[in-house]
């Protein structure tokens, strides 16, 4: 796994051949950065990083400069994989939370610009995660929230919901939580 832009760009991490995660594709991550430049100014953006698996997605924010990355992940190999990345980095803005996610969303006090959700297609209750994300506060005002999931899901009928853009088997569905004025 690569990092593709920002402090750590070219910097490679690798993934244990038993990993049962499967990690956004560079192609599919490279082009939902390029998006995202048009949307928010990561030096300025606290992002959350849920299902984190091999923390490819984690490891790019924090290279673009989010001041504070927070990663939740509940299987114990894929955590040891990111403590593993975070003791290499020595980045005190990244916080790693070993949970389940829905436990997370459940409990979850704080606010981000930028939330980001890679659950295993096959998930039962995958298809709640956008609403349960967009019904509390963990998206702050004018904040995006993008989900990646297959292409068996569609998710344009939900009221927050504004782009959709799939790279082959990767889907992205974006939503958005309107500032308030």
């Amino acid at each position: 796994m690569r990092i593709i832009s920002g402090k750590y760009k070219g910097r490679h991490f690798d993934i244990p051949k038993n990993f049962k995660a499967r990690p956004t594709t560079d192609f599919a991550k490279e082009n939902l950065f390029n998006i995202l430049l048009n949307y928010i100014d990561f030096e300025e953006t606290t992002a959350l990083d849920m299902f984190s698996g091999t923390g490819s997605i984690s490891l790019e924010l924090i290279s673009r400069g989010c001041p504070s990355v927070t990663s939740v992940e509940m299987d114990a190999q894929h955590f040891a994989h990111l403590k593993r990345c975070a003791t290499t980095l020595k980045e005190e803005e990244w916080h790693l939370v070993r949970d389940d996610a829905f436990r997370f969303i459940r409990r979850c006090s704080e606010s981000y610009d930028l939330i980001f959700a890679d659950p295993p297609y096959a998930l039962k209750g995958l298809p709640e995660i956008p609403g349960l994300v967009m019904s509390g506060n963990m998206l702050k005002p004018g904040g995006i929230f993008i989900f990646e999931h297959g292409k068996d899901n569609d998710f344009s009928q939900h009221p927050d919901f504004f782009r959709h853009i799939s790279y082959g088997s990767v889907n992205f569905s974006f939503f958005k939580r309107e500032k308030q004025e």
